[in-house]
């Protein structure tokens, strides 16, 4: 993003020139008061966002104390669900725009390049995840002596989920190719079982079979929406000329979706108040949860801590040898966004607003990686499923060899893909990992519990993921087009080199000054036409 000098109020491209002018103008010296205006401006919304989460928690605890019934608790939450229901609205558009105009203007070439090292990132920190969710799990052991846990304790509903790990396979396959892509904007495809009857056996009772069937399921399929989006991309770059007013019509329609974006960002920091203040409001015994599973919350947090804090800004340090935490300071206000809505696709807007305009990143990759990450690379969930499973095991007094620790790493990984991006959505995923290695699921409920207090590093940890995977993939870009310019550069030498010698040569021979006379002679006595009509 090409840095901006502004004299007078107007925008200038970043010159010497410009930069001296700035330098030298008596405006430069500012007094306190007007360097604090000027950093209200660039920061009020942060600043908003930031004291919605305080005051939410103050409101939450003065509110909880007035014995709410539940028809005044949803309407105390109403102004929270409404900026969920603004934020879920517009992912639709933006997803699907973003993705069609981010693989139009990209080669099919540097496409497959930078599609290719954001799939091995994702995969390779999602590994990492796992690795570190399964060590902390065996070194702090959130299960062992916590036997006395169940459900009836906490007074929780068991959940009960038969779904094969095939079949849990099967249909993220198949969500990736939707029979219906209007369909595809509001349901997904999921496998259920009904029991059908093959015969009888040799005593004259009937034999059933549990036969996989499929159903539709609400919610967006945002795997095939993604995949569709990207292939119809290519596909308009691919027409030339013929689908260029297609790819315009995207980028119009992307551009008018991101004003939207900015309209809403003003009332994030409302709505947040609220969406933190009705889940204080509706919490019961959390003193009984927090002190039951307290070593399974430190574990899950102290994981994303790692991972976010650690590993993470090692990996783009070492990418692009730059400081990660100045990066994700301009980041601020989406990971404010990610820890109160525990929704990654609802932070995509604010995401893709902030890495734009504050960090500079090529619209060009934000907007190709951004809702591909959003729906992929899910980090955060990784490691607290793979803690889960581990928790659950312990639970039960169930020795984990090294097949099913290797399982676990595994089946986290690739359940994690088709994660949703919705509050709670690493919850079902853990089932899949549980029938994986043959344990029970109806312990489930425990994680269901205390899920809305750790979902809140884990989405953070995941829109982490995805915003320094767009800084690395932005900066392997960079360096592309810096050494496309050294060779192009190379080339106009080595061309300029060879004129040289060649008009030497013409002076020689023709006793002329300047190869232009000699190029413009030529020229003429091409086009006699075109002198007699000068002339």
């Amino acid at each position: 993003m090409e840095k901006k000098s502004e004299i007078n109020g107007h925008a200038l491209p970043s010159s010497a020139s410009t930069d001296m002018i700035v330098e030298k103008s008596p405006k430069m010296k500012k007094s306190f008061k007007e360097k604090l205006m000027e950093f209200l401006g660039k920061n009020l919304l942060v600043i908003l966002t930031v004291s919605g989460v305080l005051v939410g928690v103050g409101l939450g605890m003065m509110v909880r104390n007035m014995d709410l019934t539940k028809a005044q608790m949803t309407y105390f939450a109403f102004p929270g669900e409404m900026l969920l229901r603004m934020l879920k609205m517009i992912i639709l558009p933006l997803v699907v725009c973003s993705l069609v105009s981010g693989a139009a203007s990209l080669d099919t070439r540097s496409l497959g390049k930078l599609g290719g090292i954001a799939v091995a990132y994702f995969l390779v920190t999602t590994l990492i995840a796992s690795g570190i969710g399964v060590t902390l799990a065996f070194i702090i052991k959130p299960g062992v002596g916590a036997g006395a846990l169940n459900t009836n304790d906490l007074g929780l509903e068991s959940i009960s989920n038969n779904k094969e790990t095939t079949d849990s396979f099967l249909d993220l396959a198949r969500n990736l190719f939707p029979a219906n892509l209007v369909a595809a904007a509001f349901r997904s495809y999921a496998t259920d079982y009904k029991m059908v009857a093959v015969g009888n056996d040799t005593n004259g009772t009937a034999l059933y079979q549990k036969v996989p069937i499929g159903t539709d399921t609400d919610g967006m399929n945002i795997l095939g929406l993604v995949l569709f989006a990207m292939v119809f991309g290519v596909a308009l770059r691919k027409l030339g000329e013929e689908g260029e007013e297609l790819i315009r019509f995207f980028n119009a329609f992307n551009e008018a979706t991101m004003v939207l974006v900015s309209w809403i960002m003003w009332y994030v920091p409302f709505g947040i108040m609220f969406l933190v203040g009705s889940k204080i409001v509706e919490m019961e015994d959390v003193g009984l949860l927090v002190t039951s599973l307290g070593k399974y919350i430190f574990a899950s947090i102290l994981g994303h801590i790692i991972h976010g804090g650690i590993v993470l800004p090692l990996i783009y340090f070492g990418f692009t040898r730059k400081n990660p935490f100045s990066f994700l300071s301009g980041l601020i206000t989406p990971f404010t966004t990610a820890f109160a809505t525990c929704s990654s696709s609802a932070t995509l807007p604010s995401m893709i607003k902030c890495i734009e305009e504050n960090n500079g990143v090529d619209k060009r990759i934000s907007r190709f990686i951004l809702p591909i990450g959003a729906t992929v690379n899910m980090d955060g969930a990784a490691i607290f499923q793979c803690i889960a499973a581990v928790f659950i095991a312990q639970l039960n007094n169930y020795e984990l060899n090294a097949g099913q620790i290797f399982t676990i790493l595994v089946t986290a990984t690739a359940s994690s893909v088709g994660a949703a991006g919705i509050p709670a959505g690493g919850i079902i995923t853990i089932a899949i990992i549980l029938e994986a290695i043959g344990l029970p699921t109806n312990d489930l409920s425990l994680m269901l519990a205390v899920d809305w207090i750790v979902d809140r590093t884990t989405t953070v940890v995941n829109v982490e993921g995805d915003a320094l995977g767009a800084g690395i993939l932005h900066h392997i870009n960079e360096q592309e087009i810096k050494k496309q310019q050294e060779r192009q550069q190379q080339q106009q030498d080595g061309e300029l080199a060879e004129v040289r010698v060649e008009a030497v040569a013409n002076a020689q021979a023709e006793e002329e000054t300047s190869p232009l006379v000699t190029h413009q002679t030529k020229a003429s006595a091409a086009m006699p036409e075109a002198i007699e009509s000068v002339l």
